[in-house]
């Protein structure tokens, strides 16, 4: 498995569990009342604050773990982390166009959101799910690549 693979189920289990706290926090809060009263802002600058590090640890975490593998079985070696071929390249540009025609779809739902003048929870919480998305559904469409063939 490359490091682009490794780093694309980083991305798609880091994305998928910090939504799912972020969502559960936020949604315990809703007891039936006005949803402006919600405070989400804190927990979802949190949310993203957290899926940031924690992809960033992953990616440590894949490095060092693809470095002592190297050495102890000597298959491969640290420069296949930064080894990125014509595969790579078009596997990560075919992912992230996925990811961002989805993501492209949320912000449109968030304007339509906007224009009907719902409140602003709706709209944030819109984008943010749908940031989310776009983002697991770009990791999944980079390991589907890596797994069926480019």
């Amino acid at each position: 498995m490359s490091f682009k693979e490794k780093m694309a189920w980083v991305s798609a289990l880091v994305s998928v569990v910090v939504a799912a706290v972020y969502f559960g926090v936020v949604g315990a809060r809703m007891d039936g009342g006005a949803v402006s009263e919600i405070a989400y802002q804190w927990p979802m600058i949190i949310a993203i604050i957290a899926t940031v590090v924690a992809s960033i640890l992953g990616a440590i975490v894949m490095a060092i773990g693809t470095a002592v593998r190297a050495e102890i079985t000597g298959e491969g070696s640290v420069k296949d982390i930064d080894r990125k071929d014509e595969r790579d390249v078009g596997i990560d540009r075919r992912g992230e166009l996925i990811g961002y025609y989805v993501s492209s779809v949320g912000v449109l739902a968030a304007l339509v959101l906007a224009m009907l003048r719902q409140d602003q929870f709706w709209i944030a919480n819109a984008l943010y799910l749908f940031l989310l998305i776009g983002s697991v559904v770009s990791a999944t469409a980079k390991i589907v690549l890596y797994r069926r063939g480019f």
